[in-house]
């Protein structure tokens, strides 16, 4: 197939152009997020091709994914095609509700140009927490390319990878990796990290900004992650973190605070899912002092998330969804 899609989500777009479609991104000369064409950063096949915005108006297309509510005019200006009516389209929700988690309706759902657009949300939580209205309803849960059995273990110290941790201050639980980092080393990984570091030293751990590393490039990220003993996510509200589907992938037990879709991406044998700060605590405190029983739990991890979040499952869900809506 033919299909229209946005580069939004860098990560998620990279498991997607794997499939056997020819992906169309639009580009723009700014470069900007309504056009911003293949990825710098990540390695995407040739069939997903840039198009400027001009010229989509004679690009032959099949299907469009749609994953703002911004792009059903852009698709329709750029390519004279209105999604859902001359051209088949889904529209993809990659996030948890942004306002009231149980009554934030879902923008689709109140835009009459797309009453038949199917909703499809990357977790089965994020479904029945958005109100999606009227709308139907698909889940294809995450899939990710496999990085390798990395693991290491030998830095005896816990990792998290966190993207803005200070602006996202609660929503991403730095409070409570900063708790943690009290008695237990945490190194931290992502973009932001100065305003990190200014925060730890007001909490009274001016020691954590030796430990905190900058937008590490993703093929040196895996090989850091690896080092690590154990990964902790605390994050409180966001959809399912693919960087800790990543680190199950690579081989280390985790370390998950119980919210949103965690419960039931991480298996007990994988490693611990609490809402209790000391039973996190003491469950890293175990993993530094046995190396071996960390091994154990990561292996486990690891083939979980081959067999839940491999890639070859989310690309023949996607094969069918979009097999579906263009018949």
């Amino acid at each position: 197939m033919r299909v229209l899609m946005w580069h939004v989500h860098g990560s998620w777009a990279t498991s997607f152009v794997q499939g056997d479609h020819d992906v169309i991104l639009p580009t723009t000369p700014d470069r900007g997020p309504e056009g911003r064409g293949r990825a710098d950063t990540w390695d995407w096949p040739e069939r997903a091709r840039e198009v400027a915005a001009r010229d989509l108006h004679d690009e032959p297309l099949d299907v469009v994914v749609l994953q703002r509510p911004e792009e059903v005019e852009l698709c329709e200006r750029w390519t004279g095609r209105r999604p859902g009516r001359d051209l088949p389209a889904v529209y993809v929700e990659h996030n948890t509700p942004r306002g009231d988690p149980v009554a934030t309706r879902h923008p689709v759902a109140d835009d009459e140009r797309l009453s038949d657009v199917p909703i499809v949300h990357v977790t089965h939580f994020n479904a029945v927490m958005w109100d999606n209205g009227k709308q139907p309803v698909i889940v294809v849960e995450h899939g990710v390319p496999d990085p390798g059995h990395l693991y290491d273990g030998s830095d005896a110290s816990i990792a998290a990878v966190v993207n803005e941790p200070v602006r996202r201050l609660r929503v991403v639980g730095t409070d409570l990796l900063l708790e943690l980092a009290r008695d237990v080393p945490v190194h931290v990984y992502g973009m932001g990290m100065s305003a990190l570091a200014e925060l730890a030293a007001d909490e009274g751990l001016p020691d954590l900004a030796d430990r905190l590393h900058e937008d590490v490039p993703q093929h040196r990220l895996h090989t850091e992650l690896a080092r690590h003993r154990a990964y902790l996510h605390p994050f409180r509200w966001t959809s399912l973190g693919l960087s800790l589907i990543e680190a199950m992938l690579l081989g280390l037990p985790v370390l998950v605070l119980a919210t949103t879709e965690a419960p039931v991406a991480v298996p007990p044998e994988a490693g611990l899912v609490s809402s209790d700060l000391t039973r996190l605590r003491e469950q890293a405190q175990r993993w530094l002092a046995r190396p071996d029983e960390a091994r154990e739990r990561g292996a486990a991890a690891r083939r979980h998330a081959l067999d839940q979040y491999g890639l070859p499952r989310f690309l023949a869900d996607w094969d069918a969804v979009l097999g579906e809506v263009a018949r």
